[in-house]
């Protein structure tokens, strides 16, 4: 078992409607494009596939897909949507956990690298993509940039979601880039739930680090899936390896 926490029955069965604005066309559709690009005639691998927000379409578009998932919650969430047969996965962490066979893509959405809270566990995670890239096969991850310029001195946490139902801030170990995703959602009754999520930060120049120890090669850095160009100020990057 990873550092990673663990997706219970309760959190599995929220996920879609809590995620629901990336699940809005405009969100998807991009990372659909470049995955499909990127994986050709395929096969794919999705590393913390979830319930499938991604893998699920990308499977549609005619790529066969393959998942691996620390939640058996979650893939019970995907069950419902496609079954084994047609998109297996294997319940595992993502740093160790192997599928049979050789990929044209690995890929990792939505921060999840994060999920693993210590560096050498994500080195490992590198190493396990690569592993199961055929050569000339690609590993893309998406991720935030820290927003740690917003943090003056003395300030520990910052928002990320200020909503009518929702709020949303994470609080900062600069020193050890560890941090925590803090969430206050109001229920229809008007109670209020409170959940947290655990988590640590990499910066695009470690990324390329991890990428060079587990023998990959920068392709592509943008600043989103519509691949604006990669700058100071951008907020996320989707990154794109290469097996020599």
């Amino acid at each position: 078992m990873t550092s990673s926490d663990l997706w219970d029955d309760a959190t599995a069965q929220r996920y879609d409607e809590a995620a629901a604005d990336m699940f809005a066309p405009e969100v998807l559709g991009p990372t659909l494009d470049v995955l499909a690009e990127l994986a050709g005639s395929g096969p794919a691998l999705e590393l913390a596939i979830g319930t499938g927000r991604v893998g699920v379409p990308l499977l549609d578009r005619g790529v066969a897909v393959t998942g691996i998932e620390l939640s058996a919650p979650m893939v019970a969430q995907l069950r419902r949507k496609v079954d084994e047969a047609t998109l297996p996965v294997t319940v595992g962490d993502m740093a160790t956990t192997t599928v049979p066979g050789e990929f044209a893509l690995v890929y990792l959405v939505f921060n999840t690298i994060g999920n693993l809270r210590t560096q050498a566990e994500q080195v490992a995670c590198f190493r396990n993509a690569a592993r199961h890239l055929r050569p000339g096969g690609r590993f893309v991850i998406e991720l935030w940039v820290p927003p740690l310029r917003r943090f003056p001195p003395g300030q520990a946490g910052v928002p990320f979601d200020i909503s009518e139902r929702h709020l949303g801030f994470d609080t900062y170990d600069l020193a050890t880039q560890q941090g925590t995703s803090h969430h206050y959602t109001t229920e229809p009754d008007g109670s209020i739930r409170y959940g947290a999520s655990n988590f640590r930060y990499i910066w695009p120049g470690e990324c390329d680090l991890m990428a060079q120890l587990a023998g990959l090669e920068l392709d592509h850095r943008w600043a989103d899936w519509t691949r604006s160009p990669f700058t100071s100020d951008s907020e996320s990057y989707v990154s794109v390896w290469r097996k020599p």
